[in-house]
């Protein structure tokens, strides 16, 4: 015969089984937060590292690189190493990028953004190619929202090569973004018609937390990481180095 005794007891052992197991959930997924978030992170930073090393090894190239007048026009200064571009047939571009914006006090601290899209052309097989993205005002204002596609909500052109920007061009009037790109070695003006930028929110908050967004990272209310400086002094000694080539 079963008791109101027996049936209270049963209820309390499954009532804490059932605490026990939402325990265990919990643990778990707090591991799995913990672990996205410390790989998120390194991903973030590594990237910052990585466009530093990008922008070293473009300028220190003789009689190459950005030309100083463009730096020095520059708002936005982006960097995506190692994209991936190619493809059969149709070609694809994919990447992960991080921005810096002038701001009063400096260069801002960096924003994190993907660029992905697809062009068409006799492409075979798959090369890593660094990007180099330079905007004005108005691409830093594209940069800030949350997608934007490049030659089609944004103007952009192959920037120019060299010690100098060419008399005869009118980026400084008509561009938002000028790009560039490394392949092999290999530094030159490169086309983006059709690729799209989008925030990548994820990288985000693993650097400044939940609080931040692009805007407030690029117009400076944002404290720099200290896992920055390393971008941020490449993008500030760019300049100076196109200047000693001048």
């Amino acid at each position: 015969m079963v008791t109101p005794e027996t049936l209270l007891e049963v209820k309390r052992v499954m009532e804490a089984v059932i605490v026990k197991k939402l325990l265990l959930l919990a643990v778990v997924l707090g591991f799995a937060n913990l672990s996205w978030a410390g790989s998120a992170r390194k991903d973030a930073v590594d990237r910052m590292d990585n466009a530093a090393q990008v922008l070293h090894e473009i300028l220190a190239a003789p009689d190459q690189g950005i030309p100083e007048e463009v730096l020095e026009s520059a708002r936005c200064v982006a960097v995506v190493p190692h994209m991936m571009k190619g493809g059969f047939i149709v070609g694809a571009k994919q990447g992960k990028g991080v921005a810096t914006c002038r701001t009063a006090k400096g260069w801002s601290a960096p924003a994190f953004f993907t660029v992905g899209g697809g062009s068409f052309g006799a492409q075979i097989g798959v090369e890593a190619v660094d990007l180099v993205m330079i905007l004005n005002e108005k691409g830093m204002q594209r940069l800030i929202a949350s997608k934007f596609e490049i030659g089609g909500d944004a103007s952009a052109a192959a920037g120019p090569v060299g010690r100098h920007a060419s008399a005869n061009t009118d980026w400084k009037l008509d561009t938002e973004i000028l790009t560039y790109s490394r392949a092999k070695g290999a530094f030159a003006g490169a086309t983006l018609e059709g690729a799209s930028v989008r925030r990548d929110d994820d990288s985000t908050r693993a650097i400044y937390g939940s609080k931040a967004n692009t805007e407030a990272v690029l117009t400076g209310r944002v404290r720099v990481p200290a896992s920055a400086h390393i971008f941020l002094t490449a993008v500030g000694g760019a300049q100076a180095q196109a200047k000693r080539k001048s």
